[in-house]
């Protein structure tokens, strides 16, 4: 084949092992062969509407079959594949829609009124609609393809041609498109099976939304490149989730924590029958302890990650013959990856000291799509700055302690807001809870933390710092303490601080983000 793209992954897959289920949705099983055909057949829907090498064409709805198959058949086109968000609100749709220059639209339940807007605004040639079409313009996906042509096609995309543009969760300011080549995604499931030691009987639960790098490149497309069989959902329920383990004997699955810890308050998990699954994949968010002890209480322990959307994500790992004995740790670095920690000045930092991540490896971008300045500003000699600090032990393993931009500086001490937030999470009636910095006229700043009750429990401001006390060094605690229903978060799972800082703390605080210190303590 000249295709050495992924868009080759389901003809090389279904030439090996043709019939075996590549995928799983609801009542519907799909083949290797079945899967290879109908990404052929739509990449042809997709070349006769004009769509060429180096086009994007974008995906806009849940976790559905389609959103494979368009990926694959963009692949097979050279062609550029752009999953989006499918929460963003409708301005936010057509500002991606319009900066990545998407010619068609594959979408699946999606209101007309939102169409309407993303057709004023975006502009896209053509709208292929999943299920029934919702605006005039929208073509029908399922009968396109069924009329369309099986004929082989096998378009020269080498590794190094741009797969996809993945945006990022736009936490401040515009979001970025990350843009990832065929090459970094190979790599990063390289990566994936020698660490997470993927097998070909694979069965793995993604209810998480492919349109997170992590549902798609540390579970979907790793087991699909390892033959393995994908049951995938449009959504994620706890309930539902324990149900699906057993029915499909589920070998592997992603979550961040939040999820993981709603499987394990759900009332059917402590007779759940969890003996099929060898694989637990948490990321997004640090993994509580108290987490990590429910699990391991059930037998189970998590393979906990550390990665970016710039990563394609992988960037660390911890395996699971671990999750015990360095608990807290994100791991080492993946097999085909490299990671730095440094200080302000460039300069590598010695075990127990903190500093910046630095990540280079055959998995990391090249860049932003249209943004010289911010790939310029990121990348220096190969090498991505993360943003985030960490403190590596003797034996290599790494700790994240948190965001730069995130650290409260307080009388001249750092505080990580992360270490906080995990000690408080030990309190029984805490059931989630951000740290944030609020201005102080004695201190410059100090911590505040935004907290949310577990429903039945009665606890105050006092309680809660009192019970910190001994756990951590006294200018770590908080001053302050506010209550929630609910704290923002990413798709991903990570806390929306500019939002929780907007909401719970002094204006000033809102939009406060701290310079980088000559030391990292």
């Amino acid at each position: 084949m000249r295709n050495q793209g992924i868009g080759s992954w389901t003809a090389r897959r279904a030439r090996k092992t043709p019939k075996r289920t590549a995928l799983v949705f609801g009542d519907r099983r799909l083949s290797y062969a079945a899967l290879h055909d109908r990404a052929t057949r739509l990449a042809h829907v997709l070349r006769d509407r004009g769509v060429r090498r180096g086009d994007r064409v974008a995906y806009l709805g849940p976790n559905h079959p389609a959103y494979l198959e368009t990926l694959f058949a963009t692949g097979l086109l050279g062609a550029v594949f752009v999953p989006l968000n499918s929460r963003l609100a409708d301005p936010e749709l057509v500002y991606q829609l319009h900066d990545s220059g998407s010619s068609v639209l594959v979408h699946a339940d999606r209101s007309p009124a939102t169409l309407q807007a993303v057709h004023d605004g975006a502009a896209p040639r053509a709208g292929i609609a999943v299920g029934d079409p919702a605006h005039p313009a929208d073509l029908p996906y399922d009968a396109l393809i069924e009329a369309s042509s099986a004929e082989p096609i096998d378009e020269d995309v080498g590794l190094g041609d741009t797969c996809l543009i993945m945006y990022t969760s736009g936490t401040t300011g515009r979001p970025k498109g990350t843009v990832l080549t065929h090459g970094n995604i190979t790599w990063n499931s390289v990566n994936v099976l020698v660490d997470v030691d993927l097998s070909g009987d694979e069965v793995t639960l993604v209810s998480a939304p492919l349109f997170h790098t992590a549902a798609l490149n540390m579970t979907c497309l790793p087991t699909l490149l390892k033959g393995g069989t994908v049951v995938l959902e449009r959504s994620f329920d706890a309930t539902r989730t324990l149900e699906l383990i057993a029915r499909h004997r589920v070998t592997s699955l992603f979550g961040v924590p939040a999820m993981y810890d709603r499987i394990a308050a759900d009332p059917g998990f402590a007779d759940a029958d969890l003996s099929s699954v060898r694989s637990l994949l948490c990321g997004g968010a640090p993994v509580p302890a108290r987490t990590i002890r429910t699990y391991l209480d059930r037998g189970l322990a998590f393979v906990q990650g550390y990665g970016m959307t710039e990563a394609s994500p992988g960037v660390l790992l911890l395996d699971r013959a671990d999750s015990l004995g360095k608990a807290g740790s994100a791991g080492v670095p993946h097999f085909f990856t490299d990671v730095r920690l440094v200080d302000p000045l460039g300069d590598d930092v010695p075990p127990g000291r903190r500093g910046e991540v630095l990540v280079k490896g055959p998995n990391v971008t090249a860049g932003y799509w249209g943004l010289p300045q911010a790939t310029a500003e990121s990348i220096s000699d190969g090498w991505f700055h993360t943003g985030d600090v960490a403190a590596a032990d003797e034996d290599g393993h790494i700790r994240i302690a948190d965001r730069l931009k995130d650290v409260i500086i307080s009388g001249g001490e750092n505080i990580y807001p992360a270490e906080v937030e995990d000690a408080l999470l030990e309190h029984p009636a805490v059931r989630d809870c951000a740290v944030i910095g609020v201005p102080d006229p004695r201190w410059g700043e100090v911590g505040r933390a935004v907290v949310v009750s577990e429903p039945g429990t009665a606890t105050g401001e006092k309680d809660l710092l009192t019970y910190l006390e001994g756990r951590l060094a006294r200018y770590k605690i908080p001053k302050s303490v506010v209550f929630t229903d609910d704290l923002p978060r990413t798709p991903s799972g990570k806390l929306l601080k500019p939002a929780i800082r907007a909401a719970h703390g002094d204006e000033q605080a809102a939009v406060t983000l701290h310079p980088t210190t000559k030391e990292i303590p």
